[in-house]
């Protein structure tokens, strides 16, 4: 008594555990030593499923991925038909006003696009082909002069026979035919896939433009009524700023054609209808540099002529160029597309880059369009009154400059010790 005993630890818990038990039921087993652990580092029961959904996703991404570059000109395609249905909206909306068929009236206007385009191409290629048939029937007499020069500068004795028989005999023009035979079919199937994407290109703009209201009511009908407000009017505003930069374009491109045409006919310069329209498209569609890229074909043909016409057409350009940016431009594209230049010539770097031609083209109105649409949201605040705003400087100037000034000038009567 008064004394602790140790009892072995088997026997307490199995006498424990023989009177815990009720009658009749066998005494649960105990478990292993380990088996606790065992079971809090198993797999926990998320983890499969868990792998199975991100494999799941892995996949998904990889099918989109492949399906998205399978499709990438077929996108483009319907990007360019989109732009296209925007910008003949206006023509289409002004004639079904008026009682004519929507339908009808698309087609009215791409006959329009259509015969217009077809003009211009064949203009550029009889053009080209009297260039090349000109080149040709006087490439003899360059060649004369060319070996004149030759053999009176390095005392030679050349003869045209001699160097068209080199020329005809040598290896590397006769493996130049064989790569130009060779490449005519690659030519032939470029020339049928460019067909094929001009008429996908016509079909979807004919019927964006033909359905344009249907369409609406579709992509509609899948909103809640505050986002089919929004919905339409960013669609007006795209419909209003690509048909107006067309429109204005198309109106500067007349304008600088017409003004080129003068010249070149003055000058008496061959071709001078195909290469006012050349002159007008391309300097209006290309911002910034394009007036001075456009004109650098009249500007060759014009020196086959006589050197000197190809000096005043280069004043020319210049001049016109200056005109159309501080009179012409700024009246006819105020209300249409109020772009800076800057942004206008870096949209079109950054649209060439993304889609390369394509993306030159729309690179304008869609920059134009998310510009209307986001000063219709961006709250704007008056602008404080302070010289800096208007690139003035305050007018004492900045203090290291007027203590600079002091030093070298020395000091004033305010500075001097009284």
């Amino acid at each position: 008594m008064g004394e602790t005993g140790t009892v072995a630890p088997t026997d307490e818990t199995a006498q424990i555990t023989s009177e815990a038990a009720p009658p009749g039921t066998t005494p649960p087993a105990q478990p292993p030593a380990g088996a606790e652990q065992a079971r809090g580092a198993g797999m926990p029961r998320w983890l499969p499923r868990a792998m199975v959904l991100a494999l799941a996703l892995v996949a998904c991404f990889q099918l989109g991925s492949w399906a998205f570059h399978q499709l990438t000109g077929l996108l483009i395609n319907i990007l360019i038909a989109f732009f296209l249905a925007l910008a003949v909206e206006p023509a289409v909306s002004w004639m079904a006003a008026r009682g004519l068929r929507r339908g009808l009236a698309t087609a009215i206007v791409f006959l329009g696009v259509v015969v217009a385009s077809a003009g211009f191409i064949t203009m550029m290629g009889s053009m080209l082909a009297g260039q090349i048939v000109d080149m040709v029937e006087d490439f003899p007499d360059y060649l004369d002069k060319v070996i004149r020069w030759i053999n009176m500068t390095f005392d030679t004795d050349l003869s045209r026979v001699e160097v068209q028989d080199s020329l005809i005999h040598s290896d590397w023009l006769r493996k130049y035919v064989q790569n130009s035979a060779s490449g005519v079919l690659d030519v032939s199937a470029q020339v049928l896939g460019g067909l094929f994407q001009l008429l996908t290109i016509l079909l979807f703009s004919f019927y964006f433009a033909a359905d344009g209201p249907r369409l609406r009511r579709a992509l509609c009908s899948v909103l809640p009524p505050a986002k089919q407000a929004e919905v339409l009017r960013a669609w007006e505003i795209a419909v209003n700023k690509t048909g107006g930069y067309l429109y204005s374009r198309g109106l500067m491109a007349l304008i600088s054609g017409i003004a080129h045409y003068i010249l070149l006919q003055v000058l008496e310069v061959p071709y001078a209808p195909v290469l006012a329209v050349w002159v007008g498209l391309v300097s209006q569609f290309i911002p910034t540099i394009g007036t001075y890229l456009a004109g650098a074909l009249p500007m060759l043909i014009a020196f086959t002529v006589d050197p000197w016409y190809a000096l005043w057409v280069l004043i020319f350009v210049v001049i016109y160029q200056q005109f159309e940016n501080y009179v012409l431009q700024p009246k006819l594209t105020a209300k249409s597309v109020d772009i800076h230049p800057a942004v206008a010539f870096g949209s079109v770097i950054a649209g060439t880059a993304l889609l390369g031609a394509v993306g030159a083209l729309v690179a304008i109105p869609a920059v134009a369009t998310l510009q209307a649409f986001l000063g219709a949201y961006v709250k704007r605040y008056d602008v404080t009154d302070d010289p800096r705003v208007h690139g003035h400087h305050r007018r004492g100037g900045s203090p290291l400059f007027a203590r600079v000034r002091r030093v070298l000038t020395g000091p004033g009567d305010g500075d001097r010790p009284a």
